[in-house]
C-alpha cells in the first residue's frame, strides 16, 4: 500500500522526536534523524532498535519485521542529507528564533513541493513560518509524551497554510495508527488550551485555602471520574514544563483572566519542587511512589440532630432521598429548629452567600455539593462558613459516612471544588467553539485521548447540565467579582435556551 510520505525526516530525536520516528518507521515511512548533537541520531536509532528487540522477546513482532523497522531508520550529519525527504518534521527546542532559522535551512534544501512541520506545543505555526518563502507548505504537528500510546496528532494550519497539506498530514497521522484532529493556529491549540482549567483552578482553591492538595486531588478523581488528580498530574509533568505553558498561553491571550496562572507553581518551580522526576512536588516521593496522607476517620458523633433542607437545594428530591437512606431525622417546616443542622446545596454560590441570602442561622448552616448525582459518585463532598460550628460539621460528617462513602469536608469555597473546576473547563472548551479553532466533535476527540478525561469537556457540560453549568459559573462571578468566571457566549446562549453543547446544528 502506497503511504502518504514515503520518506520523512524528523529533526530532534529527543523522546518526542524519537516517539514520532517510531511510529512513522512503523507506518513503513524511510526515517532519516538528525539532530544538532553529535551522535544523538545513532543513540537514537539504537535506543528504537532496542525497543523492537523487546517486542521481539515478549513475542508481540518478529525478528524479521524488528530488522526491517531498524532498517528504516537512517542518521544523517546535516540539513542537506534531508534533500530527498516529502516530509520533515521539527522536534526541536520550544525557542521561536531558533525554529524559524532551522526551516529556513531547510526550505534552502528539500524539493518545492515536500511538506515541512513543526511539532510546536505553544509556538504560533503562522510566527514560525514568517520568514519562509512559501509559508503555505508549513503546518503543525503536535504529538503528545510518549507518542506511540497518545494516540491523538494536533494538525494545525497556520494563517498562509494550503488546506492540502493539512489534509496530507492528517491521512498521514491515521497511517501511522493515531487520531488527527484540525485546530486554528491558536495559543495552546486544543489540548493545552482545553487544559488550563483543570489545574489553574484548583491552584486557585488550593490559594484560598479551600482544602489541601490531597483532598482536591481525591474530591476529583471520586466525583468526576478523573485519572489523576490536578496535584498529581501536574507532579507527574513536572513544573519545569508545565508552569511555563501555563505562563505561555496566558501572556499569548493577552493576560485573558481564564488562564491566569499561580504564584503557588511559580514558587515551586523557583525552589526547584517540580514533581516527581525530583523526588518531591506537591507531594513527596520515595522510591517512586506519592507519600500520600491518610484521610482522618469520621468523627464519632453520639447523637446526629435532625436535618432541615434549603427549599433551593440543588437536587432536593434526591437529597431529601439519600437522607432518608441514611437515616436522618428530616424536618419538613418552613424554618429549621434551633436543633437543626441546616444543609444547603448551592450552585456556584458559598456557604456564607447563602446562608445570608437565606437568612439562615450560619453556625448551624452547612453546603453539600449536589452537582452531580449522589449515586454516580465515590466521595460527597461538605463545605461550611466561618461560622459553622464544629458540633455541626462533625455531626454532618458523621451523617453522610453512615453508609461507608468517603466524605470531604471543606472550607467555604464559590462552587465547592467539583462544581468550579467543571464549569470552568466546560467554559474554557466552550469559547475554543465560540471562537472557531476547532470543532466540537474534534474537541472531544482530543481532549479525551490527549487528557485522559473521563468525558470531553462539552459532554461533561452536557451530562450535569449546561443551564447548571451555566448557573455556577454566574453565581461564581458573583460571588468572587473576577471575570475568569464570566460565561462565554457560545455556552450562555445554549444553556438559556436548553441546547445540547455536543450535538451542534447551526442554522
Amino acid at each position: 500500500m502506497k503511504i502518504q510520505f514515503p520518506n520523512i525526516a524528523i529533526v530532534g530525536t529527543g523522546a518526542m522526536g524519537r516517539g514520532i520516528a517510531q511510529i512513522a518507521a512503523q507506518a513503513g515511512s524511510q526515517v532519516f534523524l538528525l539532530d544538532a548533537n553529535p551522535g544523538a541520531a545513532d543513540a537514537a536509532k539504537a535506543a528504537l532498535q532496542e525497543q523492537w528487540n523487546k517486542l521481539v522477546a515478549k513475542g508481540r513482532i518478529d525478528a524479521a519485521q524488528a530488522g526491517d523497522l531498524t532498517a528504516r531508520l537512517h542518521p544523517v550529519k546535516v540539513v542537506a542529507d534531508l534533500a530527498g525527504c516529502d516530509l520533515v518534521v521539527e522536534a526541536i527546542v520550544e525557542r521561536l528564533d531558533v525554529k524559524k532559522t532551522l526551516f529556513a535551512e531547510l526550505e534552502a534544501v528539500v524539493r518545492p513541493d515536500a511538506v515541512l512541520a513543526t511539532n510546536t506545543s505553544s509556538l504560533s505555526v503562522t510566527a514560525i513560518g514568517a520568514g519562509l518563502q512559501r509559508p503555505e507548505r508549513l503546518a503543525g504537528f503536535h504529538f503528545f509524551n510518549p507518542v506511540p500510546l497518545m494516540k491523538v496528532v494536533e494538525v494545525i494550519a497556520g494563517l498562509k497554510t494550503d488546506a492540502a497539506v493539512c489534509t496530507a498530514l492528517a491521512t498521514y497521522a491515521r497511517e501511522m495508527g493515531h487520531t488527527p484532529v484540525q485546530a486554528q493556529d491558536t495559543p495552546g491549540f486544543i489540548v493545552n488550551h482545553a487544559g488550563r482549567g483543570f489545574g489553574t483552578e484548583a491552584l486557585r482553591i488550593v490559594g484560598e485555602g479551600v482544602a489541601d492538595f490531597a483532598t482536591i486531588d481525591r474530591i476529583l478523581r471520586d466525583q468526576v471520574g478523573f485519572k489523576l488528580g490536578p496535584f498529581e498530574l501536574m507532579d507527574l509533568t513536572a513544573l519545569d514544563v508545565s508552569h511555563p505553558v501555563m505562563e505561555s498561553i496566558y501572556r499569548q491571550y493577552y493576560d485573558e483572566p481564564r488562564f491566569r496562572p499561580s504564584v503557588i507553581t511559580a514558587q515551586r518551580l523557583a525552589g526547584g519542587v517540580v514533581g516527581k522526576k525530583v523526588g518531591e512536588g506537591f507531594y513527596r516521593y520515595v522510591d517512586g511512589v506519592a507519600q500520600i496522607p491518610a484521610e482522618a476517620p469520621p468523627p464519632v458523633v453520639a447523637e446526629i440532630p435532625p436535618v432541615w433542607v434549603s427549599p433551593r437545594a440543588a437536587r432536593r428530591a434526591e437529597l431529601y432521598q439519600l437522607l432518608k437512606d441514611l437515616g436522618a431525622t428530616i424536618e419538613t417546616g418552613q424554618s429549621p429548629s434551633p436543633q437543626a443542622i441546616t444543609l444547603v446545596a448551592p450552585l456556584g454560590f458559598d456557604i456564607t452567600t447563602v446562608a445570608v441570602v437565606e437568612r439562615l442561622d450560619p453556625a448551624r448552616t452547612i453546603g453539600i455539593d449536589m452537582l452531580i448525582d449522589d449515586a454516580a459518585t465515590k466521595r460527597r463532598v461538605l463545605a461550611t462558613n466561618p461560622a459553622t460550628r464544629v458540633d455541626i460539621r462533625d455531626a454532618a460528617h458523621a451523617l453522610f459516612a453512615r453508609d461507608g462513602k468517603a466524605v470531604s469536608v471543606i472550607r467555604d469555597s464559590g462552587g465547592f471544588v467539583t462544581q468550579r473546576v467543571v464549569a470552568t473547563i466546560v467554559n474554557i472548551a466552550s469559547d475554543i467553539c465560540q471562537q472557531g479553532i476547532c470543532s466540537p466533535k474534534d474537541l472531544e476527540t482530543a481532549v479525551t485521548l490527549g487528557l485522559g478525561y473521563p468525558l470531553g469537556p462539552l459532554a461533561m457540560g452536557d451530562r450535569w447540565g449546561p443551564t447548571n453549568i451555566l448557573e455556577v459559573l454566574f453565581n461564581m462571578q458573583t460571588v468572587y467579582g473576577d471575570t475568569r468566571y464570566r460565561p462565554s457566549p457560545w455556552l450562555r446562549r445554549r444553556g438559556a435556551i436548553g441546547l445540547s453543547l455536543t450535538h451542534v446544528e447551526e442554522a
